[in-house]
């Protein structure tokens, strides 16, 4: 077994608030395993939108209050380590866990089902309710941490835990067949660019909302159409409305993501980056028998199934640029301008500075 040290760097989440809420500490103790826990060394982490808003409490319905900032609405154990999206190599095992497990290469499933070797009656979100992979090290249930057999980098394997899962998850739900026609929202973020190859590898019709400079990537991606943000949406449902909405932004233009929808039609989400208060017409609902999808908790045969989609190479990783973790603050800040498409790695390990 690999020499440990006694603590390790990582970035911590101190309060809510503006950038100067991460500190970067280098005597952070090493997490302690339970009896069903890995070890993990990590050596890249992704960013998400969740890191943003945890970091400045806008999951809070109480104008930021830090007495329900997590993403189950309670309170955050502070100094908090962030980062959902992880891959590295498991160095050490907990009593109950095959120490053959040592070195295999993993990527982590953010949505926890176990934590410190008990079962939770609530799913708590890595990097959330318990420290993630913004460190050095990590630990995580072993049943959380899946081997992955690809040639991929580390960097590109980090790019797919939250975002893809997230994505996977929404068509999992809303039971996205072939031949149907989905229509994806916010399509060249990290979930929007995962959900357009999702989509595509179940056989789907994929129209993805995009800007102007971001259409040819999205098309590369597999996107079947794209239309504009401020675009005519209504005009693609005139010949033939659509099966299935995967939506990320919600927003002031949220009503009209039903009126596009066939009868029986399925509306999934997992994100309000336009806006979380939208105007519900009622009989829109019911009228046209639909059904409105939120979608959070990770069911449990998805993250097996984009792991297969790994290692079958049916997806590809989408990383548009990769920081030292000392330099989380810019790369945050670069995320907020919404101008890259697909995923902002942080790298660690080896790679701390």
């Amino acid at each position: 077994m690999k020499s440990l040290p006694n603590e390790m760097y990582g970035v911590q989440l101190t309060k809510h608030g503006d950038l100067d809420a991460l500190t970067f500490n280098e005597n952070i103790p090493l997490p302690t395993l339970s009896d069903n826990d890995v070890l993990i060394e990590v050596r890249a982490a992704g960013v998400n939108n969740t890191d943003l808003n945890t970091r400045k409490g806008w999951y809070s319905k109480g104008d930021n209050n830090a007495e329900d900032a997590g993403w189950g609405g309670n309170a955050l154990a502070l100094p908090l380590i962030q980062g959902a999206d992880v891959c590295g190599y498991i160095v050490a095992v907990g009593k109950n866990v095959s120490q053959k497990r040592i070195g295999e290469r993993v990527i982590i499933e953010p949505c926890l089902t176990e934590v410190d070797s008990q079962k939770l009656d609530s799913p708590w979100y890595f990097g959330s309710e318990c420290n993630g992979g913004f460190a050095q090290f990590t630990k995580v249930a072993s049943r959380h941490a899946h081997a992955v057999n690809s040639t991929m980098t580390d960097v590109e394997l980090a790019s797919f835990p939250c975002s893809y899962s997230t994505a996977e998850n929404m068509l999992h739900r809303a039971n996205v067949k072939t031949g149907e026609r989905v229509f994806i929202t916010g399509a060249s973020g990290g979930v929007g660019s995962a959900a357009v190859q999702l989509a595509k590898a179940r056989g789907a019709y994929v129209i993805a909302v995009t800007s102007e400079e971001k259409r040819d990537t999205l098309e590369a991606l597999g996107a079947d159409e794209t239309v504009l943000r401020d675009g005519d949406w209504a005009s693609l449902a005139e010949s033939e409305a659509f099966d299935v909405v995967i939506d990320l932004v919600a927003g002031p233009r949220w009503p009209e993501l039903l009126e596009v929808l066939k009868p029986f039609g399925r509306y999934a989400t997992s994100g309000a980056i336009a806006g979380p208060e939208v105007t519900l017409d009622v009989r829109t609902l019911y009228l046209k028998d639909l059904t409105l999808l939120g979608c959070t908790i990770l069911e449990s045969e998805v993250f097996g199934n984009l792991v297969k989609h790994i290692e079958k190479g049916s997806i590809k990783p989408l990383v548009s640029a990769t920081y030292p973790l000392a330099e989380i603050g810019q790369a945050q800040q670069d995320f907020e301008k919404k101008k890259h498409i697909g995923k902002m790695v942080l790298t660690v390990g080896e790679n701390k500075s």
